[in-house]
């Protein structure tokens, strides 16, 4: 059965026809369990989302409904849902989650059996489409294809009068653009209140990065409370609530968490999530783009962030797809090298390794090495005084990777450097994955809306679109006088970064908290300059994006992480950390600055 959408027919699903208020329960597939009752009792809510999908956990579901096809999907948010389902129909919120992954259909069965077993009546609806592998012969190995769609089909499921939406692989802000259209009635037409929403999203789909997980300043911004015990620790910070957005019928947002939870909203814990796992000016969405370069931010009270100005234009043609497949084998191995002649220890063992590994019957395709001089002179500490040989190898035989490696790893343990011993014992090999970005005509994307009564709604992709092209980044601010003294300090001074992942490229953004700070980073931080800094980034494509609302620049970096997080290419495989190193590294700033 298929029925029409009911575009532009608002359903209010708060208590305020004028404000909607939407939580966060869940950042990734592991978040912390007992947030989803955190934010049902700790204070007014009208929506409850839960984001547990990321390119990692595609492959994972997509393994785990190899195993049984009636999975696919977050068993997590099920454990969840009944500690708090009767919170929530109690409460009068809507729950609205991407736990779906590869099998809505089979979440929402199961969210309904759930209902059934603890006596809680629920209205469940679904959104499908997404999964594209019935669709085109992707090639050999392909796992999971699924395109990223909109908020199009969970608005048609609210509107329908849904107490719980399940969804696959959705853009992770459409689970707030979503709700928000279906409560005040937007139409697709209406682009600044949909990029409003999206920008809202983006924020709180990160759960507790937003109020000061992961954040830049933690030792330092007083927001988080006054140190104690060491010195060191800001209590605040233990933890971290989760936030929820306060959203108005023009699509600005106010950016909060609920009383008494720990953390604390600020411009900064904001900025740090605005430009996390971004590129440029333009966040294109399958409904609309967001332009983040007319995102404005201002304090609204304590724990409280209002986000104005965003503006809208149509989304691509095409929707981002995300397939993941098995790359092969892989296997590692971590030498420690304590005490003198680090160098010659390393030289040793590679060229022991490497005989080794040409005389097997089969040498890794793929034969990796990376030494971490963690070491110091005349430590304390043994630790501290041991350097790092890793050996990472690949192949899509899983015998060339395990025991060739692992023994002839093992056969040294007499045989070489003094001192000799590794980290953990050498496996047989263990699956990696790859996951590969891909456009698909939304045209060809089935983004159905399974209502509670077993309606299904076709959603028409957006009418009118325009192809995503780079906005030429605006003229810098005036620099600051060249005479000033500089004096060689880490940037992390005068600057916070965040870093992460899209496929094989890393992204780090960076701000500076005050204008002066800015008119100077705009100027010294070039790609180039960033290069220089980070050398693993020599001989890569490194975008700047100049985001002045911001104060900030935001740096893509082309192959730092090869085929992605489930390659596991790097010691930091998902850059978690690449913004953190960057404001280690020592620039003459000028002194007025510090």
């Amino acid at each position: 059965m298929t029925g029409g959408p009911t575009a532009g027919a608002p359903r209010p699903i708060g208590a305020d026809p004028a404000v909607l208020r939407i939580g966060n329960a869940s950042g990734f597939y592991g978040d912390r369990f007992d947030a989803f009752r955190e934010m049902l009792t700790g204070g007014p809510l009208d929506v409850l989302t839960g984001d547990y999908l990321a390119e990692l956990t595609m492959l994972i579901l997509g393994r785990d409904r190899l195993k049984d096809p009636g999975r696919g999907y977050a068993t997590t948010f099920l454990r969840q849902l009944e500690d708090g389902l009767g919170l929530a129909v109690e409460r009068g919120v809507r729950i609205v989650t991407n736990a779906g992954g590869l099998n809505p259909a089979g979440l929402a069965d199961a969210v309904r059996e759930l209902a059934q077993k603890t006596g809680v009546p629920v209205r469940v609806a679904h959104v499908e489409g997404d999964d594209l592998m019935r669709h085109r012969p992707w090639g050999d190995g392909v796992l999971t294809a699924n395109a990223y769609l909109g908020g199009g089909g969970i608005t048609e499921c609210l509107r329908a009068g849904a107490d719980v939406v399940v969804t696959g692989r959705v853009t992770d802000a459409a689970l707030v653009s979503g709700a928000a259209a279906a409560h005040f009635g937007w139409r697709p037409q209406d682009l600044d209140r949909l990029a409003g929403a999206v920008v809202a999203g983006h924020v709180l789909e990160c759960g507790t990065q937003a109020t000061g997980g992961n954040y830049a300043f933690f030792d330092t911004d007083e927001s988080f409370g006054t140190r104690h015990g060491s010195g060191l620790l800001r209590p605040g910070l233990l933890r971290p609530g989760f936030p929820l957005a306060e959203i108005a019928e023009d699509g600005s947002s106010v950016i909060t968490k609920h009383p008494g939870t720990g953390g604390a909203v600020t411009t900064g814990t904001v900025t740090a999530q605005l430009l996390y796992e971004t590129a440029g000016a333009r966040y294109a969405g399958p409904e609309v783009t967001a332009r983040l370069d007319t995102v404005r931010l201002t304090g609204d009270g304590p724990d409280r962030v209002r986000i104005a100005g965003v503006r809208g234009e149509a989304p691509p043609p095409t929707l981002k797809a995300g397939l993941t497949r098995l790359g092969g084998w892989r296997n590692e191995v971590t030498f420690v090298l304590t005490g003198l002649a680090v160098e010659a220890k390393a030289e040793l063992v590679r060229a022991q390794m490497e005989a080794a590994l040409d005389a097997a019957a089969h040498r890794p395709d793929e034969v990796r090495w990376t030494l971490a001089r963690t070491d110091r002179a005349d430590a304390d500490v043994q630790e501290e005084a041991s350097a790092l040989l890793r050996l990472v190898v690949r192949d899509a035989d899983q015998d060339a990777v395990g025991r060739a490696v692992s023994g002839a790893a093992i056969e040294l343990a007499l045989a070489s450097h003094p001192g000799f011993h590794v980290t953990a014992p050498p496996g047989k090999g263990t699956p990696y994955g790859v996951f590969e970005a891909v456009a698909v005509d939304a045209a060809e994307v089935p983004h159905t809306a399974v209502l509670p009564d077993g309606t299904r709604v076709a959603l028409q992709p957006a009418g009118k679109t325009r192809e995503l092209a780079r906005l030429a980044d605006p003229a810098p601010p005036e620099p600051l006088d060249p005479a000033l003294p500089t004096r060689r300090a880490p940037l992390g001074l005068v600057a916070g970064a965040r870093s992460g992942d899209k496929g094989g490229s890393a992204n780090i953004g960076v701000w500076a908290r005050t204008d002066e700070a800015w008119r100077w980073l705009a100027h010294a931080l070039t790609a180039d300059r960033l290069r220089e800094l980070l050398p693993e980034c020599a001989g890569l494509p490194v975008d700047r994006h100049v985001l002045p609302n911001l104060r900030a620049l935001n740096f893509v970096v082309d192959g730092l992480l090869g085929a992605g997080v489930a390659a596991q290419a790097r010691f930091d495989p998902q850059a978690k950390a690449v913004g953190e190193w960057l404001r280690s590294r020592h620039m003459d700033i000028p002194e007025v600055l510090l």
